[in-house]
Order: structure tokens, then C-alpha cells, then sequence
């Protein structure tokens, strides 16, 4: 079988997620081909497990300080690129398109007639989960952005449907660091992030941002560019995470059993909905605007234990290769039966 797997690549949680199925199929000497999309060619960075992948303009959202940027959003992306690379990407050699959100492969799939399985958190939210500010244009977005024949969703919780876990992975820490804050607010400005954490001397923040602040930082904040490793390191052994609501990095903080805060991207209908999530859980506090009063009280909350979600990757990639793939309430079944939840989940 080959395959070739197209990837939305803005925002990580869509690339940490390929990176577990990279792995999964390779176990299984499964031939793959990555796609990216979304991102700029040079803004790709630890991709090595993905071989000599595929770089294409795809679409995007524009922000702005903390929230979407709809007039610019639509500028860039109203271009005749995103057709031609669609007509252009020939899918005669593969048996199978996988994609997490990505709309070339997506599209082009459809217009070949190749198999199309999605595999993403997006494709969770067409089931009633959790949502908030879901519109008529939300639901055509989630349906048409990037379409497939079979759609499979993770989300923390099944919710009665047939989702799967998140796919994480990550490494526990035997030492944490509870006065150590784990900050990742990619879509704020440097200084307004620097200028906020400036409040709580008595902790220390690791923040995670590709700007520098431009003004003097205070010693107890710990600036760094993107880094993967030092970022999971930091992430396993700090006392706690304040970041966008974007579903990857919740879903690590949960399997860790790190105590949560989360700033949605105001007008992102996906990190609204995860923040609807998170809150009928009880699994993370939120906050829309950088609330100091907020952040005062988090501080002092205890951290939740951790959820140990199972490899859903190689479970996964066995029921591909399987080739029974309009049936995918079993394999749902078989993975969450080896969830313990949290007893105020159930």
C-alpha cells in the first residue's frame, strides 16, 4: 500500500500528530509520502521523520493580536494558487490519501477518485461534542475545507460517539517544578505577553514565542524561540501550562496531569469549542483576555491527576492496513476501553 498524507501545518498539534502516525507506519513498512500545507516552506522545523515531504501554499487564518484577522484571512487567501496546485497534484500512484485538515490532497482526492480517510481533531467537532460559536459557515467550513469519504475525530472524551483518543506523545519528568509555568501564547504579541507575566515575581515562566519582546524581560521570565525537545522537556517537568486552546498541547497537559489555563484565538470557532470542552470537563480554567485576576487564582490550584491514553497511532495505522475502513466503531471501542477517565468525567 502506498500512501500519501496530507498535513495542515498551521499550528503544531497537526504536525505532532503526523509524527505519531510517521512512526506508526513505519512500523508496518507502510510506503508514505508527506504533504504540507499552510506554512511557509522555511517555518517548517523538526521534520525529519517525515523524509523529503511536499511543501504547498494550501490556506491559512491571519491574526492579530489574540484573534483572527477576518479581512486579511480572506485576502490571502483568495488565490488561484490553491486551484492549480489542487489540478496539479497527480494521485495516479496511490492507493490511499490520509489527511489531518489539509485541503489539496483533500480536493484532489476527490476530484481522482482516490480513498480519503481524515484524521483529525476538526473532524470530531462534526459530531454534537462540545461546541461554542458554531454558525452555518463554521459547519460548511468543517465539511468543506478539506473534504473526505471517511472522517475519524479525537477528542479528550468520546462523548458517546465514535471518536478516538488524542494522539500524544509524550515522556513524564521524575521531577516537577511547581512554581515552574509552561507559556506558550503564540498568537500575542512579545511585549504584551512579557509585560503580563511581569505581575507574578513569585513564579517562573518559560515562554515559548517566535518574536522576541522588544523591551527589558524580567528575570523571573525564561524567554525561548520554538524549540520541540526543549519545549517537551520543559513541558514535562514544569508545575503547570498557560496557553491557546489549540488541542494538542491541552491533550499533552492532560496525559502529564499538568493543571491548565487557556486563551482561546478569539474568533477560531475550534479553540472556542475546546474551551466549551475543557469547561463542561472541568479539566482546565479559561480565560478570554489576559485576566491578572485569573492567572492570581490558577496559580494556586492544585494539579489533576494524569490521563494515560493509549498509543492511538499504531491501533490506528493495524486498522488501515486492515482494509475494513467503514467500520471504525471497534477500533473507537478497543481504544477507549483502555482509558481510565477521571471519575468526574464520567
Amino acid at each position: 500500500m502506498r500512501i500519501l498524507y496530507g498535513v495542515q501545518g498551521t499550528g503544531n498539534g497537526h504536525l505532532s500528530r503526523a509524527r505519531v502516525m510517521a512512526k506508526a507506519l513505519m512500523k508496518r513498512d507502510i510506503e508514505v509520502d508527506f504533504l504540507f500545507s499552510g506554512r511557509k516552506p522555511d517555518q517548517f522545523f523538526d521534520m525529519e521523520c517525515f523524509g523529503d515531504y511536499r511543501v504547498q501554499a494550501g490556506m491559512t487564518f491571519a491574526t492579530h493580536s489574540g484573534r483572527v484577522n477576518v479581512p486579511q484571512t480572506v485576502r490571502q487567501n483568495l488565490s488561484l494558487s490553491l486551484f492549480k496546485d489542487i489540478k496539479a497534484l497527480d494521485l495516479s500512484c496511490y492507493d490511499l490519501v490520509l489527511n489531518d485538515f489539509e485541503p489539496v490532497s483533500a480536493w484532489a482526492a476527490r476530484r481522482q477518485g482516490v480513498p480519503s480517510i481524515g484524521i483529525s481533531h476538526q473532524a470530531a467537532l462534526t459530531h454534537p461534542v462540545p461546541k461554542l460559536g458554531s454558525t452555518w459557515f463554521n459547519e460548511m467550513l468543517l465539511n468543506n475545507f478539506a473534504p473526505v469519504d471517511i472522517a475519524l475525530g479525537c477528542h479528550w472524551h468520546h462523548f458517546g460517539f465514535p471518536i478516538l483518543p488524542p494522539f500524544v506523545e509524550v515522556d513524564a519528568s521524575p521531577f516537577e517544578h511547581t512554581h515552574q509555568i509552561l507559556v506558550y501564547l503564540p498568537f500575542e504579541e512579545a511585549d504584551v505577553i512579557a509585560r503580563f507575566l511581569s505581575h507574578f515575581s513569585d513564579y517562573q515562566f518559560l515562554v515559548y514565542h517566535s518574536q522576541q519582546p522588544t523591551g527589558q524581560v524580567a528575570e523571573h521570565i525564561k524567554w525561548h524561540s520554538f524549540n520541540r525537545e526543549g519545549f517537551k522537556q520543559h513541558l514535562a517537568s514544569c508545575g503547570g501550562v498557560i496557553g491557546n486552546a489549540g488541542f494538542e498541547l491541552a491533550s499533552e497537559a492532560l496525559t502529564l496531569g499538568k493543571k491548565l489555563l487557556v486563551k482561546p484565538l478569539i474568533g477560531q470557532f475550534e479553540q472556542l469549542s475546546n474551551v466549551a470542552a475543557l469547561q463542561l470537563l472541568a479539566a482546565a480554567d479559561s480565560m478570554m483576555s489576559l485576566d491578572v485576576s485569573v492567572v492570581k487564582r490558577w496559580l494556586k490550584t492544585a494539579s489533576p491527576s494524569p490521563i494515560a491514553y493509549p498509543q492511538v497511532g499504531d491501533a490506528l495505522v493495524k486498522w488501515i492496513d486492515g482494509g475494513d475502513w467503514h467500520d471504525s466503531q471497534p477500533l473507537c471501542k478497543e481504544l477507549w476501553s483502555q482509558v481510565t477517565l477521571p471519575d468526574t468525567w464520567r
